[in-house]
């Protein structure tokens, strides 16, 4: 259980998620994810980074429980743990592919709207239900997926899209049978590490450069309005009224 890294390729780091039962993680899985990804880009023998997790689901998010039990040190850990994370899949140095499969939601969205490539299985889901647990977060990486209005009707409303509909707005590059989902993300991994590791950095370098929104100084802003909401106490209104729904 944690965060692993292996090399199952030359020039190829694969880091994997493991957080039983959903992979909803603590405070301290968002740090561990964050280090090993930004490890893996300082690593000049290593020219691409895939981001997997076992389970049935990707990523559920930050853990509400932990929240509800260490109250507000969690809340301010879990921000700045997701920040890290969404931070260093954006800042990898190498580009950074994402295997997804069932469900992507709240942080997950977060370090998929930041990665480089999406390959996601067939059964895989996207959203943020942030409105249903008391937290907000993570529509600077949402609108990264879907065009504008749409990212709003998902945000509001608090539903999710297919990874054959992200497909469609070509956010998804593929979306295969979830028994193929390492190995294709390892075959467009493998496709990416065949360029030249220097050029690659670079090339990385400048489309983070030409990028319309600085994802980190957008997903920090939202982040404002999270610890106002649990301040007031709208937000543990919210997820205590989930948690009893949850029983």
């Amino acid at each position: 259980m944690g965060v692993s890294t292996s090399t199952p390729e030359k020039g190829i780091v694969l880091v994997r998620v493991d957080f039983p039962p959903v992979n909803a993680l603590p405070v301290d899985g968002w740090f561990a994810l964050a280090d090993a990804v930004r490890a893996a880009g300082r690593d000049p023998q290593v020219r691409c980074v895939v981001l997997a997790a076992e389970g049935r689901g990707f990523n559920a998010g930050v853990d509400i429980k932990e929240i509800q039990t260490r109250g507000r040190d969690a809340l301010v850990g879990a921000n700045r743990g997701c920040f890290e994370a969404f931070s260093a899949v954006y800042e990898c140095e190498v580009p950074v592919v994402a295997a997804v499969q069932g469900f992507c939601l709240g942080g997950g969205v977060g370090l998929v709207g930041n990665s480089d490539v999406i390959v996601a299985s067939e059964d895989a889901t996207f959203g943020l239900p942030e409105l249903d647990r008391g937290a907000l977060g993570a529509a600077t990486h949402l609108a990264r997926l879907v065009p504008q209005h749409l990212m709003r009707a998902l945000y509001f409303t608090s539903r999710t899209v297919t990874a054959a509909e992200l497909h469609r707005h070509g956010s998804v590059w593929r979306v295969v049978p979830r028994e193929e989902l390492t190995a294709v993300a390892m075959e467009s991994a493998r496709e990416i590490a065949a360029k030249d590791g220097e050029l690659l950095r670079l090339a990385k370098a400048a489309i983070n450069g030409i990028d319309p929104v600085d994802v980190r100084r957008s997903y920090r802003y939202e982040q404002g309005f999270t610890y106002e909401a649990s301040v007031s106490g709208v937000a543990d209104r919210v997820r205590d009224r989930f948690g009893r729904e949850d029983q």
